[in-house]
Parts: structure tokens; C-alpha cells; sequence
């Protein structure tokens, strides 16, 4: 059976997802979901671990994921966003060199893009290597909110410039 739990937060209602190893998804609604919930102890601590990062209390994820049957070449890249510090980016290019395949800088995009857990996966921390923000799974405004929540001296001021 799978588990899922309704965060209601600042940026709409979180599902979130997980199996009996860990979270395996967080989508975005902007509605409450009707559905019943059928919380775990991984949707239960994940809840209460994005609530404290909304607030600015955590500033890192301590949940167990579960990314069974994802090729390995995307949890190296999701592995690695783990490693970003809140507050700070990386552009896809020097993630890929870190992976030691600089030609990869599309495919960690790609890897981005198919991120099934973000915000405790921290995909928004990825930009463009001119510092251009780009794609987002749950949408460029989102992003930018993320960003500036995590490091309110940098991007919150900046906003503007990544419109």
C-alpha cells in the first residue's frame, strides 16, 4: 500500500508520498487533494521536517528516500544535490564535472527535472551556469520563493533579475 500524507504550506499542498523505506515522492496542488491519507512514519517525519524548513528552523533533511528503481546515474546526480548547502547553488555543469563526466551537463538536467522528491532533495539549488534560473519541476516561481526563503540576502533581493 502506498503512503501519503497532505501538507498544507506557503507554497500549496504538498503529497507526500513513501514506500516502507522511505519518501519516494512530493508533488504540488494548489487544492487540498480529496483522497484519503495513509501516513508512515517517512511521511510523518517528512512533514515534520518541511514544516521546520519553512519556518527556517532546518537546514537539512534527515529522512530515509527511497529511489528503487531509478537508473544510477540519477541518484548519483540526486546524491549529490543532497551535498548543496542550504542557501547555496551549483549550475548543471559543475555537478556534472563533480560526477566526473563534463560532457553530462544536459543529462544532470535531465536527472533535475525527473527529481521525484524535491525541496528535501534540493533540485532548486541547480541554475544555469550564467546564474539564470531555469527549469523547475514545481514551476520557476516556486523556485525563486525557495531560493530566497534559503538565503533571503542573495535571492530575495535579486528576485527581480530572474524574472
Amino acid at each position: 500500500m502506498e503512503c501519503r500524507q497532505i501538507l498544507k504550506t506557503e507554497i500549496g499542498f504538498l503529497i507526500i508520498s513513501a514506500s516502507e523505506h522511505g519518501v519516494r515522492s512530493i508533488s504540488l496542488s494548489e487544492k487540498r487533494p480529496t483522497f484519503e491519507e495513509y501516513p508512515n512514519q517517512y511521511t510523518k517525519q517528512a512533514a515534520k521536517e518541511l514544516i521546520e524548513y519553512f519556518n527556517g528552523s532546518r537546514k537539512e533533511f534527515n529522512v530515509s528516500l527511497d529511489w528503487e528503481g531509478h537508473s544510477e546515474f540519477y541518484k548519483a546526480v540526486w546524491s549529490y544535490l543532497l551535498s548543496i548547502p542550504i542557501g547555496k547553488t551549483k549550475s548543471y555543469g559543475e555537478i556534472a564535472r563533480h560526477l566526473e563526466n563534463p560532457g553530462a551537463s544536459r543529462a544532470v538536467g535531465l536527472a533535475n527535472g525527473k527529481n521525484p522528491i524535491p525541496i528535501i532533495v534540493p533540485c532548486h539549488r541547480v541554475i544555469g551556469s550564467n546564474g539564470a534560473l531555469t527549469g523547475f519541476a514545481l514551476g520557476l516561481e516556486i523556485k525563486k520563493r525557495l531560493l530566497a526563503l534559503e538565503n533571503p540576502e542573495s535571492f530575495g533581493m535579486q528576485g527581480e533579475l530572474f524574472s
